[in-house]
């Protein structure tokens, strides 16, 4: 949704200038709605992340307007500079080398931005890292799983930054800011686009950053306009525990509010996601429907569903138009990489 003039004025020159295009080149398909993580809430008893700003906490849906506000008014590139954050201010002396990154979409946005971080978290999906971003980063050292981050690992890398997010690693921010300068954002996924600029301006690649996101816009509104007609399009996701429809407030749920692909009503909302019962697939149903799972199929209830009584009904099955994509990309890829390929695969899935 577009932001107000007011949320603008405020925001650091340099994020509120690139801001102030991107709203300007998109207002007709939305760029700024929408947000999406592999397990949103901090995990139980890590004692890392802050609850107030995963799905459903009293500062989830503000998370872009926020983010928006931060970042530095150094000129573009120059060094030393004060990166304002989620969590307070960090000073940066000089460009960045020596990266870690505490998730996915740190990884995707320092990557985009021609840097190989030193240091890289695992996830639980089917791959331990997005399988789109693997082969830059083979090799690259890990400092344990997103939701449970080892700092020991961390410090034995001698980083001269790290970025994370406060869903992440919030209470962590004390511990991490002594290793190196740390710079936080609010949270993953639906606020990638102003994460992106965050980590640009902690990088000092502000500019880069903005035209990738600029390359972004146009790459989406071509895609629209090739598009025949107007699908309905469904994001059904399969966790362990978990069957998800995923809404307007995900980083998935984002790309198609850009592209402007019209929803089902039960994912029109602006929300991460709506769960479901295995029994209830139906509601998943629209013109097309597009799923994965976090994890493997057998880990999830994603088999029991394909191979149950109620999928082969729905409307989008019997057309051939319930086609499973890649979670690593569609839900972990959370920049703007990710971003990208998920319009490719868009454009060779709608566009005949």
């Amino acid at each position: 949704m577009p932001q107000s003039s007011p949320v603008l004025s405020s925001r650091p020159r340099r994020l509120r200038s690139a801001l102030t295009v991107l709203v300007a080149a998109t207002a007709v398909v939305g760029l700024l709605a929408g947000c999406s993580a592999a397990a949103d809430r901090p995990k139980s008893g890590s004692g890392a992340g802050n609850s107030e700003v995963a799905t459903g906490g009293a500062k989830f849906s503000t998370a872009d307007e926020e983010t928006a506000k931060l970042g530095t008014d150094a000129k573009p590139g120059v060094f030393p500079r004060t990166i304002t954050h989620a969590d307070g201010s960090t000073k940066l002396a000089k460009k960045p080398k020596r990266v870690v990154v505490l998730d996915t979409g740190e990884l995707d946005e320092v990557i985009a931005l021609g840097i190989i971080p030193v240091g890289i978290p695992t996830t639980d999906g089917a791959s331990p890292t997005p399988a789109y971003l693997a082969k830059k980063v083979k090799g690259v050292a890990t400092v344990g799983n997103i939701q449970e981050l080892n700092l020991e690992a961390i410090a034995a890398l001698k980083p001269d930054l790290i970025l994370g997010s406060q869903l992440r690693a919030d209470k962590l921010y004390p511990q991490l800011s002594a290793i190196a300068p740390t710079v936080f954002s609010i949270r993953p996924g639906f606020p990638w686009k102003e994460n992106f600029l965050l980590a640009g301006a902690a990088l000092g690649e502000e500019t880069k950053a903005e035209g990738i996101l600029n390359a972004y816009t146009a790459k989406a509104e071509k895609l629209r306009a090739d598009i025949t007609g107007d699908p309905t399009i469904s994001l059904l996701r399969f966790l362990p525990g978990k069957t998800r429809l995923y809404g307007n407030k995900s980083f998935i749920g984002v790309i198609m509010r850009d592209v402007g692909l019209p929803r089902p009503q039960i994912q029109d909302i602006d929300e991460l996601a709506v769960e479901i019962s295995p029994e209830n697939v139906q509601q998943a149903d629209a013109d097309r429907i597009f799923y994965s799972s976090y994890g493997t199929p057998e880990a999830t209830a994603e088999q029991q569903v394909l191979d149950g009584p109620v999928w082969p009904t729905l409307a989008a099955v019997k057309a051939k138009h319930a086609q499973p994509v890649d979670d690593g990309t569609w839900f972990l890829g959370l920049g703007p990489l990710g971003a990208d390929r998920v319009l490719d695969e868009l454009r060779d899935l709608l566009v005949t």
